[in-house]
Parts: structure tokens; sequence; C-alpha cells
């Protein structure tokens, strides 16, 4: 046995042997105020200066009862000292009232019986038989011609035998039943505490049985209140389960409403728990895919108490399914672009270099040239539709190098300023750090991302508004950048489609964001859309952290 569990078994007995102190005093101060009362009512008990002699020596024992509890640890020793003083005690009260017809006689029983529940079945025995010998003893004292027989209420000797046989007799019974309870009592104490140990034992294996799936679980209340959330699911949503104990699962699974009664009907007809999909903003505010399930929680009466929710993150799994899709597309556009560019562009550059000639020998305040601008402009514009188309399908080779990013937003921004998209109306603010952080990244690309970024950003707030920019490392220690904008927003239709080709918010070609997104993946990083109509937008990057110890400053390249 350790310390510790020693420790532990002995605070329980030093509390019971604090209460028998006390009991035992409580007791003593009883007797002796009936005492007094019967004594002066003619039926002479103990007289009043016995009763005051009892209080003193009790109280003295008491006081010394404490004070070695205190400074001992031998409990055992200090119970059997209290029950052996204990008997002397009633004995000399069974002395002075009376002996064979003392009323105090009962306290013999009373003080086997309380042993048996201190120091077991044997030392329950032992304290009746010292019970019994030292009645046995005052009465045969009382007895003896030297003694005198006044006391005795008849002076006949047999009837004392007698009446000192048929109590020790029951002294003897008491013990023995006294015994027997304390065995059964201690079998029952054993027993409840190796249940109490097996309970203990089957919690911490089922503790550490759900603590060690890999699959988010959750449990709830039937009113969807979240209980318990196992470190997986901690580990899954960036929530710690103290800050999600008692709130809603709502703010991790969303509505739940529909997805109870479809698995709570599913596990009345005995069929496959349903699977549901929904998104969920962990605690730094990124959206996850999860992928759930759920069945009821029944209690030992069979009675539903609450909802078990299992969940995995889908959002990689997604991810490569979008990517594998965009991949598919990518090899398609490809194949259509190498069949097409020459097609479009020959015709076109011959087209331009025609409207040039032809431009070149007309009067500039013509309406015929003023046509031809417009031609040219046109042919300018679709010319960059071809170029954007290119890049998307046929997209160049990442020329890795360690880039301090800061630099490159202030760079990206500085040209944004003497942009004549940049209306008096819009702001731009930067919050950079003043640290410079390093990406290992393609430099060139990284500003056509900060680029297109910026200018959706600005044609998002035709009216005015501001566009920031942040940099700093997340807790994952991966570079963050965040473009916020207090534009006009988007719907989760838009959202969702928001890095699809051809699918424009601003009314461009609809590459530029994914071309974004292509530029991103390639370095290995992530791109997460927050917007509400009517409230803006927000985009955050973030990009895997360089390992150079020193900085590498990146080239102005224009966009």
């Amino acid at each position: 046995m350790t310390v510790h569990e020693t420790v532990e078994s002995a605070s329980p007995t030093r509390t019971k042997l604090r209460w028998l102190v006390v009991g035992r005093l409580a007791t003593a101060l009883v007797l002796i105020i009936v005492g007094t009362l019967w004594s002066r009512s003619g039926n002479h008990t103990v007289p009043l200066r016995n009763a005051l002699s009892l209080l003193a020596i009790i109280s003295v024992i008491t006081i010394s009862y404490l004070a070695i509890l205190q400074l001992s640890d031998k409990l055992l020793a200090q119970a059997r000292l209290q029950f052996a003083i204990d008997v002397v005690l009633v004995t000399w009260l069974v002395w002075n009232s009376g002996v064979i017809h003392s009323p105090y006689i009962a306290l013999y029983i009373l003080v086997i019986s309380i042993s048996s529940l201190f120091l077991g079945p044997r030392d329950a025995i032992v304290t009746s038989v010292g019970c019994a010998t030292a009645f046995t003893l005052c009465a045969t004292a009382l007895a003896l011609p030297a003694s005198g027989s006044s006391n005795l209420v008849d002076g006949s000797i047999s009837q004392t035998v007698q009446a000192v046989g048929l109590f020790d007799i029951a002294f003897l019974v008491v013990g023995l039943l006294s015994a027997r309870l304390a065995e059964r009592q201690s079998r029952s104490d054993v027993r409840l505490m190796v249940a109490t140990q097996s309970l203990a034992n089957l919690r911490a294996l089922h503790e550490r049985i759900v603590e060690s799936i890999r699959s988010g679980v959750v449990t709830t209340d039937l009113e969807g209140r979240i209980y318990t959330f196992n470190a997986a699911a901690e580990e899954i949503t960036g929530y710690a389960e103290e800050a999600v104990r008692g709130k809603d699962a709502s703010i991790i699974f969303g509505g739940l409403t529909d997805q109870i009664q479809a698995s709570i009907k599913a596990a009345d007809t005995g069929q496959t728990s349903p699977r549901f999909e929904t998104d969920c903003l962990t605690s730094e505010g990124m959206r996850l895919r999860l992928g759930f399930s759920m069945s009821p929680l029944f209690s030992e009466a069979n009675e539903t108490t609450g909802m078990v929710i299992t969940f995995q993150d889908l959002t990689q799994v997604r991810s490569l399914e979008e990517t594998t899709r965009r991949q598919d597309r990518l090899a398609a556009i490809g194949r259509m672009a190498a069949s097409i560019a020459h097609e479009i562009r020959n015709p076109l550059a011959a087209m331009r270099g025609s409207i040039q000639m032809l431009r070149s020998e007309m009067d500039n305040d013509s309406s015929q040239a003023e046509l031809m601008e417009i031609i040219l402009r046109e042919s300018d514009r679709l010319n960059r539709i071809i170029t954007d188309f290119l890049t998307y399908a046929r997209p160049r080779a990442i020329s890795h190098a360690n880039v301090d990013v800061g630099d490159l937003l202030h760079q990206t921004f500085a040209l944004l300023r003497h942009s004549p998209e940049i209306t008096d109306t819009q702001q731009l603010v930067e919050d950079l750090p003043n640290t410079g952080l390093l990406a290992e990244a393609d430099a060139g690309q990284l500003k056509q991302v900060f680029w297109n970024l910026a200018r959706n950003a600005l044609q998002a707030m035709p009216n005015g508004g501001t566009l920031t920019t942040r940099l700093q490392m997340n807790s994952n220690n991966r570079i963050r950048i965040e473009f916020s904008d207090t534009g006009r927003g988007m719907s989760p239709e838009q959202v969702e489609h928001l890095f699809e080709p051809f699918s424009s918010t601003t009314g461009g070609t609809g590459l530029g964001l994914s071309i974004v997104y292509q530029i991103i993946r390639e370095h290995g990083g992530t791109i997460t859309v927050r917007s509400l109509e009517g409230q803006g937008t927000t985009i955050q990057v973030e990009l895997p952290v360089s390992t150079a110890k020193t900085e590498v400053s990146a080239p102005a390249i224009a966009p």
C-alpha cells in the first residue's frame, strides 16, 4: 500500500474516532443530567458529587483523546484504549449505583455494539468478555462478607449469581451478534470497495477508449447541449471542452432538428444511421467540412437521454476531390487552349496591325479614328483574356526563393495607390509586422495573387470603402495573409463557386481567382473566404513559413 493510499484510508477512521470522542462526551452529559434529576426525585443512582467527578473525568479524557488523535497515527490502538477505558468507567458507574440493579448495566451493551463498528468481529468478542468479567468482579466484590450485604436487595447470594450469569450471557450474546454483524459489514465493505474499484476501472477504460478514438465524439442531452467532448473533437475543431460544455451543439454542426429526427427514426426501424455533412468554423475562424452521424443515447432504463455525435474532418478529402475535378477541367482547357491559341491570336495580331496602319493615315478628330481606337482597345482586352486563359490552363513552373511576404504586400499596395483603378472614396490600410516574415515561394506569382485579391476587393467597393491587409503568424506556425474589405459581400452560393473558372462576382473573365487558387495550392498553402452580403468579405491565405535563417529581399516585380 502506498503512502497516499494509507493516508486516504486513515482519514475516515480518524474522523470516526473524533465522532466517537464527541459522542462519548454528549452521552456522559445526558447521563449526568438524568442521574441528577433521578437523584432529586428520590431514586438514588449517582450522587451529585459522583456526577461532577464523572463530568471532570470525561472532560479530561476527551481532551486527552483529541490530543493523542492529532499526534499519533496508531488509530487502532487508540480505539482499543478508548473502549477499555469505557468499560472501566461503566463499571465505576455500575458500582456506585447498586451493581445488579444499576440502570447503567445497559451501557455495557452499548460499548460492545459500538466497539464492533470500530474494531471488528474479534475485538467485539474481546470487549464483550471484558464487560462480563468486569461486571462479575464488581458483583462478586459486592457480595463478599467484607463488603457487607446491606447493598443487596434481599441478601440472597444465589439470586446474585443468577443475575450475574444472566447478564454475562447477555453480554456474550450481544458480543457474538455484534461480531457477526461486523463481519457481514466488513464483507459488504470489501464487496463495495471491489465494486467501486471495478466501476472506476471501467470508467477509466471507457474514458481511455473514447479519448483514443481518432474521430470526434460529442454527447448531448435532449436539448442539444454538449456535456462531453473528446480529445479528437478538440483537435479537429480547435475548441476546448471547457469552452463548449453546456453550449448548444449547433455552434459546431448548425441546426440539428432534421438530422436528429432522421437518426431516431433510423434507430427505431433498425436501419443504419444516416450520414450528414456540414460546414464548421474552427475557433480560429477557419472553415471545415465535417461528416457526422448521430445515434440516440440510452439510459439503464432504456430511455433516450441524449444523442451521441461522431464526426470526421472531411476538409482534406473534399479538397482533394475538388482538386481532382479542377485538374480534369484544367486538362480539358489545356487541350482546347493549345488548339485555339494560334487560331485566335494570329488573326487578332493581323487585325490589330491593319487597324494601326489605317489609324495612322486618318485624322485624329474623325469619327473613323474613334471607332478604330475602340477596336484597338477591345483587341487588347481580348488579348488579355486569352493570356489569362492560357495562364490558368498552362501555369508556368514555380521558381522558389526565400521572399519577404510583408515587402511584397507593401509593393503591391504601393502600386495600387498609384493605379487609376482606385478612387478617392477607397482607402488602403496596411497592418504589417515590423519584422519580416519569410516564405519559400515565387515572388512574381505571390504578387500576382496579392494584386488579383486587392483588385477584386476594390471592385467590390464601387461606392467606396476600406481595404485592409494584415500579416501575422498563426497558431500553427504558418504565415497568414488577410485581405478584408467593407464592400457589398457575397451570398453563400457565390462563395461556394468563387474559385471556379469563369465564375466572376465583379464582371471580369472569372479566371483571376481561379489562378489565385491554383498558385496558392502549388505553394502548399490554403485560402479561405468569409463573406456576408452587405457586410464585406475577408479572404485569408496561409503559406508555409520558410526555414531560412536570413532574410532575402524580393525583387520588385510588377503584376
